[in-house]
């Protein structure tokens, strides 16, 4: 059996397949593992922005409730282990080249039928879960969701938590396009929750959810405001819509799975995210916020939280992106509201350039002094005497701060996230009836 660093590195090897969208792989690796997720029960969640909130808030009401909780969440932020959870102990080393061995060894990595990356994580995560004997599988797709591979299973309950301009090269271009992708997870009959309100968004859920005769609920702003009357432990106004959606999800599936306002009180006051709106406070006395703000919706909902929570502080902007996404639009939400703004390359081969951010960072902030720096050590280095920092941008570039911080043990795993360099970005088109 290969060791730990063997494993890693055939993940590492399996990005040259890119990411196919589709489910025939997946639904055939799984068949060779004996179906595992035929023995499990999922809440599925999809959504641009706010699904890992979700997730992290149902996984700690349930196992407040006593079950036994699954979490596959993605990507990881430092660790591969933090993708797949039981209880919120990660898998181990181990338990991960041993699954990896077994499912190496199928005929479906034989041809051009060789699974990606995200198709063998899945399987492995629906083995683990089943051998750990789960009572709930709260259960993340990885990107969209009608042709994700997590999409292979039926849930009890479907989640959307919103849907917002993200991945455009493999989801769409509009937002009905998106939408259309993460309605994808709804299931015949099985009931849907959404917290999106958009006049483009909501008709395609609906009309999605009709089809398939599945009782759609709606998570309003009410819903949201009602919330006052819960401690909830994640920073920031927008995590009371993402509380009103977990417990809207855990009142509708009452009769299957029971759970006492106790443990849905103690849940959301306990709930713990890393990397999103994440304060940290350092012996110097600086204060640190590390947010994966990585999208123009992650980024409004950060300057909010700025605005709202950290108003009148004199605050420095550490800021690094990947340069597939929406570069401009993150730089003028957010520099706008920065004292003094330090660019950083992320340690990736999709992270875009620092200069090439500096221009959208002095059109939208004259006055801030704006350095660039060689990397996010260098940032923090020359940050170093101010006492707020906002550290933003990219879930990958919050991994490297955990890491340089302290807070996380180093890893050479954060490349699992990436693409690789044969990804597919062509989109198979919605079946129609």
């Amino acid at each position: 059996m290969m060791n730990y660093g063997e494993t890693i590195q055939f993940l590492y090897d399996l990005r040259i397949f890119g990411m196919k969208l589709g489910l025939e792989n997946t639904r055939n690796l799984a068949a060779l593992a004996g179906n595992p997720q035929n023995t499990l029960r999922f809440i599925h969640v999809a959504g641009t922005n706010g699904k890992g909130s979700v997730c992290a808030m149902l996984e700690c009401v349930y196992r407040a409730a006593g079950l036994r909780v699954g979490l596959f969440t993605s990507p990881h932020l430092v660790s591969f282990s933090e993708r797949i959870q039981v209880n919120r102990k990660r898998i181990s080393q181990a338990d991960v080249s041993r699954l990896v061995e077994e499912i190496r060894q199928a005929p479906a990595f034989l041809g051009d039928a060789s699974p990606t990356f995200f198709e063998v994580v899945t399987v492995m995560a629906l083995k683990y879960f089943a051998e750990q004997r789960c009572d709930l599988v709260v259960w993340e797709t990885g990107l969209g969701g009608r042709l994700d591979a997590s999409n292979i299973v039926t849930p009890l309950a479907s989640v959307i938590t919103n849907v917002q301009f993200d991945h455009m090269q493999w989801l769409g271009n509009t937002l009905p396009e998106i939408a259309r992708e993460k309605a994808g997870i709804i299931k015949e009959r099985i009931p849907v929750i959404t917290g999106s309100q958009n006049k483009e968004v909501l008709p395609v859920i609906t009309a999605t959810a009709a089809e398939r005769h599945a009782p759609l609920t709606l998570v309003t702003p009410a819903d949201a405001r009602a919330m006052e009357q819960f401690e909830i432990s994640l920073v920031g106004e927008h995590q009371r819509m993402n509380a009103a959606v977990a417990l809207k999800t855990v009142q509708i599936l009452q009769s299957q799975i029971p759970v006492a306002e106790t443990a849905i009180r103690s849940g959301l006051k306990e709930t713990s995210w890393v990397g999103r709106c994440q304060i940290v406070h350092r012996k110097n006395g600086q204060t640190i916020l590390l947010d994966g703000a990585h999208n123009p919706a992650g980024a409004l909902t950060l300057a909010r939280v700025w605005q709202t929570q950290f108003t009148g502080k004199n605050v420095a902007l550490v800021l690094g992106v990947m340069r597939d996404k929406d570069c401009e639009a993150i730089c003028s939400l957010l520099a706008p509201l920065a004292g003094k703004i330090f660019l950083a390359h992320i340690a990736s081969e999709r992270g875009a350039q620092p200069e090439a951010l500096l221009a959208f960072c002095r059109k939208a902030n004259p006055s801030a002094p704006i350095t660039i720096c060689s990397g996010l050590a260098d940032a923090l280095a020359r940050s170093g005497a101010e006492p707020f920092v906002v550290v933003t941008g990219s879930l990958y570039f919050v991994g490297e701060a955990l890491e340089q911080l302290g807070l996380m043990p180093p890893s050479q795993e954060r490349g699992l996230n990436e693409y690789g360099a044969a990804a597919k970005h062509d989109r198979q088109p919605v079946p129609t009836a």
